[in-house]
C-alpha cells in the first residue's frame, strides 16, 4: 500500500508543478471530465477544457509550494484522497501571495489513469 501512496503523492506534486510551470496541457490531462473545486473564491464545477483555460489565462503565478503533514487514504481501489498543509508563494492580481493552506484532492482512476475529481483549499489564519 505504501507504493500506492507514493503514486498519489507524486501525482499531487505533478498537479501543483503544472501550476508553477503554467503547463495547461498537462493540467488538462489530470482533471476528470466532471470536477469540483472549492476554495476562498467559492465552489465551481469544471471540466478539463475549462481547467486548461484557467491555468493558461489566469492572472496569477505560483512560484513555489511545499507540502507538510501529508496523508493518503484509499476508500476503494479506484479512489484516493490526499490531504495536507501547503505553503505557497506567488502572485495574484499583481500582488504578492504567501499563503499557508490545508488542501485535499480526491483522485479517481479512469481506466489506468488517475484524475482529479475534487480539489479543496482552505486558507489558514496566520
Amino acid at each position: 500500500m505504501q507504493e500506492n501512496k507514493q503514486v498519489i503523492v507524486d501525482l499531487e506534486t505533478r498537479f501543483w508543478q503544472s501550476m508553477v510551470d503554467k503547463d495547461a496541457k498537462l493540467a488538462k490531462t489530470m482533471i476528470a471530465d466532471d470536477c469540483l473545486i472549492t476554495g476562498p473564491m467559492g465552489a465551481m464545477r469544471i471540466d478539463p477544457d475549462k481547467y486548461e483555460a484557467m491555468t493558461q489565462d489566469g492572472k496569477w503565478t505560483l512560484e513555489s509550494f511545499k507540502f507538510s503533514d501529508l496523508n493518503v487514504i484509499f476508500p476503494s481501489d479506484d479512489t484516493a484522497i490526499v490531504a495536507y498543509k501547503v505553503h505557497q508563494k506567488g502572485e495574484t492580481g499583481g500582488k504578492a501571495m504567501d499563503l499557508r493552506c490545508v488542501d485535499s484532492t480526491t483522485w479517481v482512476r479512469d481506466g489506468k489513469r488517475w484524475k482529479c475529481a475534487l480539489h479543496t483549499e482552505t486558507v489558514l489564519e496566520n
